[in-house]
């Protein structure tokens, strides 16, 4: 029976490599994003005389959320095989990325749900800004579900505080 438990242990451990075809999977899927932002840009370089500031400014914050959704998909990227796959080696990651080994899955679920939050706030203030095509109805729905995001982040980053203190008290 013992040998049949190992065995079980073995693939249930062995079985985290598969989520490596996700992270590969993110890989490509920001390259191709990487395409998408280039084509964005290029709009933008071309219409920077014809533009008036609000459109600019709306082209600008398409390219900041743009920014935002690369770098979180990066986050996920990293953490996750990080902390669920396996490490990096030391060498390497400290020459490339200075976070690494940083974030943990507390600290990661901030940080995604602040990045939710940011782009949640730059779709909504494109939606203000072109407020004329929306229905009242629209807006106020958008800013609800905004509003979910802001109250979900705030909720978690509470309660990974109080998680740090428990840790902190059960230390001493």
């Amino acid at each position: 029976m013992k040998s049949l438990e190992l065995i079980v242990e073995r693939i249930i451990l062995s079985s985290r490599w598969i989520l490596v075809a996700f992270y590969l999977g993110l890989a490509m899927s920001l390259a191709v994003y990487a395409i998408s932002f280039a084509y964005k840009f290029s709009k933008v370089a071309i219409n920077v005389f014809t533009y008036d500031e609000g459109e600019m400014i709306l082209a600008m914050l398409g390219l900041i959320d743009a920014a935002l959704v690369a770098s979180l998909i990066v986050m996920v990227m990293i953490s996750g095989y990080e902390n669920f796959v396996s490490r990096f080696d030391e060498g390497e990651a400290e020459s490339d990325v200075s976070f690494i080994g940083k974030l943990d899955s507390g600290s990661l679920k901030i940080k995604v749900a602040s990045s939710i939050v940011a782009i949640s706030s730059i779709h909504l203030l494109q939606v203000f800004l072109n407020s004329n095509q929306f229905t009242d109805s629209k807006i106020m729905w958008l800013t609800a579900m905004h509003l979910a995001f802001v109250v979900s982040a705030v909720m978690l980053g509470f309660l990974e505080q109080l998680m740090k203190k428990a840790k902190d008290s059960s230390k001493i």
